[in-house]
């Protein structure tokens, strides 16, 4: 069905044919067997595909990234899609509109995206509502940054403040420094930066009766000397885990024309051409960390793909740009083939 609504959905505007498709998803699901003709079509449950990762019990091993649902209003329906989890954000203290549109854009010959969002949302608070409303018993993660008009140097006080206010609505933590599209964000990877803004996470966390799992998003843009950064960090902190990786500022490599990525502009490229990129650094961090949990995102366009992930030294993986090009099914293809390597 998604193949036949693509071309249509691709004549609109990315952030318009999002709202089109989560739209007519909650429309669908409105209707008289809605949900039984979802579930029918997407959901596809084993107990062989249960994964136990950070203390937690996921139903399969298939996520959705964060960004696709950045103010956790889509948790319900899409529950119903087949995902074993759902990550929500990036959330930050305050709403903000995040960069002037366009800032979405399809490169149909790579089979990417390139966006400069900048962490729009509506607040941490505004997510925590709905979270507190949701209905679905799905496993979601808390993806936590800055505003931002935060300085780097106040940058740890916004992410204790998302922290603290959805603590007791998400499973788990996901730190993200590592989005392009916040000026001086990534600045923050760096080790010094990075170890006291964990650090201080970590302690808030350790003072909780049941502390959540706190995990790191990485760009695949880092360097080897950065990467041994983090290994050293991950380790000396005892971090839960890590999420490799995030969208990459690199354009080498793509069959779209030079002159129309450049009249695109800045942003984070997603997609396959990042997938080769974040399997680097996720063999390199596999290697130097065998025992940490690492969920894989980029790039997972095919059931194959996130096999490969999985082989490389992934614990679970998540989707999003896969999601826009291949459709729903995705998720149901990923989960029926791995039972065959289970």
């Amino acid at each position: 069905m998604y193949k036949l609504l693509k071309p249509l959905l691709f004549l609109f505007s990315p952030e318009k044919a999002h709202k089109i498709t989560t739209g007519l998803l909650h429309f669908v699901l409105k209707m008289p067997f809605g949900k039984s003709i979802i579930n029918g079509m997407f959901n596809f449950e084993d107990q062989r595909l249960e994964r136990e990762v950070f203390g937690i019990k996921f139903k399969n091993p298939v996520g959705l990234a964060a960004g696709f649902d950045k103010n956790a209003e889509l948790i319900d329906d899409f529950s119903n899609l087949g995902f074993g989890f759902i990550e929500v954000g990036t959330l930050t203290p305050k709403g903000q509109p995040g960069n002037p549109q366009p800032r979405l854009f399809r490169l149909p010959k790579d089979q990417a995206l390139i966006n400069r969002m900048g962490f729009n949302n509506d607040g941490v608070d505004d997510a925590v509502e709905r979270l507190k409303s949701r209905k679905s018993n799905i496993i979601i993660g808390g993806n936590i940054g800055k505003n931002k008009v935060t300085p780097n140097e106040k940058a740890l006080d916004d992410y204790l403040v998302c922290f603290q206010h959805l603590f007791a609505y998400v499973d788990y933590f996901v730190v993200n420094v590592s989005s392009p599209n916040t000026p001086g964000l990534r600045e923050l990877q760096e080790k010094e930066p990075l170890m006291k803004l964990l650090k201080a996470l970590q302690e808030e966390n350790n003072q909780k009766e049941t502390p959540k799992p706190l995990l790191l998003k990485i760009a695949p843009d880092l360097s080897e000397a950065q990467l041994d950064d983090i290994i050293s960090i991950t380790k000396e902190l005892n971090l839960d885990g890590l999420i490799i990786s995030n969208t990459t500022i690199d354009r080498s490599g793509l069959d779209t024309a030079k002159k129309t990525v450049e009249t695109i502009g800045a942003g984070g490229l997603s997609g396959k051409p990042v997938f080769n990129k974040s399997n680097e650094v996720l063999q390199y961090i596999r290697r130097h960390l065998p025992l940490v949990h690492i969920i894989a995102v980029g790039g997972i366009h095919s059931a194959q793909d996130a096999i490969e992930k999985i082989n490389a030294g992934a614990n679970l993986v998540q989707i999003y740009t896969g999601l826009v090009y291949e459709g729903p099914g995705l998720i149901k293809r990923i989960n029926k083939e791995l039972l065959k390597v289970v």
